[in-house]
């Protein structure tokens, strides 16, 4: 069984996933630098601003299933022809809003349903293309969102600079829609399998190893299964973990007598960390195994957020962002390896769907609870220790996913060999 156009395009599929992800993650993620501008320009409070990221996170995680459900019924490319066209709507649309609520819910909406079409199809998409490096190929469609601060950001800032916030909103709308989005999705489409038969092949039978059978679950009985319950808890207490920490990052920092740029450069090499993060844990889950990996990345980003209790000065601040983000980023893609190789193709965008909702909203809990924090205790103290009390979790949960059994090496019966003709009827 071969794909009938060959590896090589599932790399174009890799290199076309992930710069989806980058500009419609980073699209949605510029509101932070859109925001002081917007609130100074209109009188708008930021808290009312923020709150549109918040519906945008609530907006993904019920599109994520959505979208992963008409993936696997439709195909990936219809599924991001649709995410383009909403995302470029929210920003065209947004850029007009003329007061908070209706920028909250244009932006919120479109943003976070258009989020949700490409990073679970995509991820989906590149584990079909590949049966080796496949934890490689998915790393780096996920290391697109690690990109996503360090390219649409600048620009917008860029653009709010020279044009004020409408117009460069507006502009980002367009760019990313019509000059990348677009093209990208008109070449994603599924692999194609063929059976190889050399027609004159001798008639010889000779033992083949067993190759495991994909699994026959329905969409309800997967999610039932205790694996996916596994997946989903883990991968929100995961995100409920570094969300807050993240988001709060930059004000830690300048809370620790750190000047206000190199407050953004301890978060911005967090972002490259994470970036490196998603190679490095994608090449070890090729060799050793998910869900170890994913156990001892889980670890580290426990252990990580509960460290920034201890640090301030910013030579601490670079190095502890150097791990938590290797470690942050680096697990990520990990649910989705496990998710394919347990529950199979047919129903993995609708799976991975599903577990990725619930992180998002595991990612819109974080920011929150961090802002209550601090509000309240003047302090961010208990978020990193209730971050890392959570992560610990994630650990716990981690550790109960039990992959499927692998299949035996040799079945002991004879067959044919693909690449030789079956014998005939007698």
């Amino acid at each position: 069984m071969t794909r009938a156009s060959g590896s090589a395009y599932g790399w174009v599929i890799v290199a076309a996933g992930a710069l989806m992800t980058c500009i419609s993650m980073g699209a949605m993620f510029s509101l932070a630098v859109f925001l002081q501008p917007m609130s100074v320009d209109t009188g708008w409070s930021r808290t009312g601003i923020s709150t549109a990221m918040t519906i945008a996170f609530v907006a993904m995680a019920v599109a994520s299933f959505l979208w992963g459900a008409l993936s696997d019924r439709f195909g990936p490319r219809l599924v991001m022809l649709c995410g383009t066209i909403l995302l470029g709507l929210g920003l065209v649309l947004a850029s007009r809003a003329a007061n908070v609520i209706e920028f909250q819910l244009l932006f919120g909406l479109f943003m976070g349903a258009a989020a949700g079409a490409f990073y679970v199809p995509a991820i989906t998409l590149a584990s079909a293309w590949f049966e080796r490096n496949r934890s490689l190929a998915v790393a780096l469609v996920s290391a697109g969102t690690g990109m996503a601060p360090l390219t649409v950001a600048p620009f917008a800032r860029w653009l709010i600079d020279a044009y004020t916030w409408r117009p460069a909103m507006l502009i980002v709308g367009i760019a990313a829609t019509g000059l990348l989005l677009l093209p990208a999705a008109l070449l994603m489409r599924r692999p194609s399998v063929v059976l190889k038969v050399a027609p004159s092949a001798p008639r010889v039978s000779t033992p083949v190893p067993a190759i495991a059978a994909e699994p026959s679950l329905s969409v309800a009985e997967a999610l039932r299964t205790p694996q996916f319950v596994a997946l989903a808890l883990a991968h929100f207490a995961c995100c409920a973990a570094h969300s807050g920490p993240i988001f709060h990052m930059v004000s830690f920092a300048i809370g620790c007598g750190i000047p206000v740029m190199a407050a953004v450069s301890v978060y911005s090499l967090a972002g490259v960390s994470g970036l490196g993060g998603r190679l490095l844990l994608g090449v070890l889950a090729d060799r050793m195994g998910a869900k170890p990996v994913l156990v001892g990345g889980l670890m580290v980003q426990a252990m990580g957020a509960g460290a920034y209790v201890f640090v301030r000065e910013l030579g601490e601040l670079y190095a502890l962002s150097i791990v938590f983000g290797i470690a942050y980023g680096g697990v990520m893609p990990l649910y989705a390896i496990l998710a394919r190789d347990y529950f199979g193709m047919r129903i993995m965008g609708t799976v991975f769907g599903a577990i990725s909702a619930v992180a998002s909203l595991g990612m819109a809990f974080g920011p929150w609870v961090g802002g209550w924090v601090f509000d309240t205790q003047a302090s961010y103290t208990w978020l990193y220790i209730g971050s890392f009390t959570v992560g610990l979790a994630a650990v716990a949960v981690a550790l109960t996913f039990k992959p499927r059994p692998a299949a035996p090496r040799d079945v002991g019966v004879q067959f044919p060999t693909l690449n030789q003709t079956l014998p005939s009827k007698p």
